[in-house]
């Protein structure tokens, strides 16, 4: 008789997964956007410091994009070159996003799996403070935080990372406390094993799949709020530059006729924000246990 083998919920995700042709597509454009990114300015003809002076002044007749120049999306107003210069700021942006979505899930996912595991007067009071915090206006926070503390990368990290845990914290607690009364659960508090063992060993790995799909949708998110504070003049600073740091200068630039500067980082910021968008919508669909 033959062995009939079964599907773990991960080899039934991944297949779900390969057959959403957005999500897979999407995953694709990701990979492709973060190879640019970091071979972009290896590739490109000029670095992003190089200034060609001949374009200095005349960047609306002379920065056009061109393969004869070596400026592949042509040049910003200071004779820099756009392909260097976006392949620098797409990097700077997934950092960004990345980086920050990182703080912001272990922030969160320790919170609310404490608050919803421990329950009772403790996790009123947790959630209460997230109340309060949600009221509080997040991107004047932000604002804040970067005039005091100084703009810099890492604390644009902190920043956006430490204020967009929220979210995380009141997901993971809704789960926590479905999850705690579970059988294994209550079979390992019968024996005397710790809270914070239960919450680190069997809570959260059974949270990854929320986790996962939450932190692929946060992370354009985290992007939209760096782009958002760069275009307001308060984000990375230069030399380095980001998306919104370009978009904010490019849109400067339509007046004087140099569209390019701005229809390069417009259009990766865009794409990026999409293909997240349609992994994370992917990764949703994949995990939802109704499917299986």
């Amino acid at each position: 008789m033959d062995e009939v083998k079964g599907r773990s919920l991960w080899a039934d995700a991944r297949r779900r997964f390969l057959r959403n042709r957005a999500a897979v597509a999407g995953l694709v454009l990701l990979v492709l956007i973060a190879v640019f990114s970091f071979t972009g300015e290896w590739l490109a003809a000029w670095s992003n410091e190089e200034i060609d002076f001949n374009v200095i002044g005349s960047a609306a007749t002379m920065g056009m994009p061109s393969f004869e120049n070596g400026h592949y999306f042509g040049t910003d107003d200071l004779g820099r070159d756009q392909f260097a210069r976006t392949a620098q700021g797409t990097r700077v942006s997934l950092m960004v996003g990345l980086v920050g979505t990182f703080i912001a899930v272990v922030v969160g996912t320790i919170y609310g799996a404490v608050a919803g595991y421990v329950g009772g007067r403790t996790d009123q009071v947790m959630m209460r403070i997230v109340d309060i915090l949600f009221a509080i206006p997040f991107m004047f926070v932000l604002i804040l935080l970067l005039v005091m503390f100084g703009r810099s990368m890492v604390m644009i990290f902190i920043g956006i990372g430490l204020l967009s845990w929220l979210g995380m914290a009141r997901i993971v607690r809704g789960q926590t406390i479905s999850l705690k009364h579970k059988e294994y659960i209550e079979a390992a508090r019968a024996t005397g094993v710790p809270g914070w063992k239960i919450i680190f060993r069997h809570i959260v790995p059974n949270l990854l799949g929320i986790v996962a799909v939450y932190a692929t949708l946060l992370v354009p998110d985290m992007i939209m709020t760096e782009s958002f504070i760069s275009f307001l003049g308060l984000g990375v600073q230069e030399p380095l530059t980001s998306l919104g740091a370009l978009i904010s200068e490019g849109s400067k630039a339509i007046t004087q006729g140099a569209m390019w500067q701005l229809w390069f980082p417009f259009g990766f910021f865009i794409v990026t924000l999409y293909a997240f968008y349609f992994v994370g919508d992917g990764l949703r669909d994949a995990l939802d246990p109704k499917d299986r």
